[in-house]
C-alpha cells in the first residue's frame, strides 16, 4: 500500500487538504491563546487622565415644559453623553444656564435694539448653555472621552430618562486637579 495514492489521500483514506485546513485551524486557535497581543483600553497605558469641562449649547429645543426640562436637569446632576454616534457614559451637569431668545428691532434714529421675542410659540421653546465635567485622558491631540476626541464643534448627544437631544460642544477646558 503506497503512502500516497493517485487521488492525494494519505493510506488511501485522510485527503492532504483536509489535513492542511485541520493543522492551520489548530495553528490560528493556538496562536490566539498563546498569543493573544494587546488588549485592554488607553487609560491602561499610562496616560494621564485630568477633569474637564465641556460648554455645550443647546438652541431651539422644542419642550412642552421648558421649566420642567430645566429642574430635571439641575435636580439628576449628572447625565449620559453619547459623543460622535459612540456612547461615553454618564458625566456632571455643572451648571445650566438659559439664554435670552431676541429678535433685532430697528429704532427710530437708525439703530438696532435687541428685544425679547414676542413670538408665542418660544414659550415652547428652550435655549441653554451646559457645562458638563468629567474625567478625560489627556492626548497630544487634546483630551479624550471614551476613545473620542472632545473639541469645539464635536456632536454630542445629551440622554436622560425623559430626554434625548442633539448638541455640539462650544468649548473645551482642562482643569488642574
Amino acid at each position: 500500500m503506497a503512502i500516497l495514492d493517485s487521488q492525494g489521500r494519505l493510506f488511501g483514506k485522510l485527503s492532504i487538504l483536509d489535513i492542511g485546513a485541520a493543522l492551520i485551524i489548530l495553528l490560528v486557535v493556538a496562536g490566539i491563546f498563546l498569543f493573544p497581543g494587546t488588549s485592554g483600553s488607553v487609560a491602561q497605558l499610562g496616560i494621564p487622565t485630568k477633569p474637564i469641562e465641556v460648554d455645550v449649547m443647546v438652541r431651539g429645543l422644542t419642550v412642552a415644559e421648558p421649566e420642567g426640562l430645566l429642574a430635571d436637569l439641575e435636580e439628576a446632576g449628572e447625565t449620559s453623553i453619547i459623543i460622535r454616534n459612540q456612547p461615553f457614559g454618564r458625566v456632571d451637569i455643572k451648571s445650566i444656564r438659559t439664554l435670552p431668545r431676541t429678535v433685532a428691532t430697528p429704532q427710530p434714529d437708525g439703530s438696532v435694539a435687541a428685544l425679547d421675542d414676542p413670538r408665542p410659540e418660544l414659550d415652547f421653546t428652550v435655549d441653554m448653555l451646559m457645562t458638563l465635567g468629567g474625567d478625560a485622558e489627556i492626548t497630544s491631540d487634546g483630551p479624550v472621552l471614551g476613545n473620542n476626541k472632545v473639541k469645539i464643534g464635536v456632536p454630542i448627544e445629551v440622554e436622560g430618562p425623559t430626554y434625548r437631544f442633539n448638541t455640539s460642544v462650544v468649548g473645551v477646558r482642562v482643569l488642574e486637579e
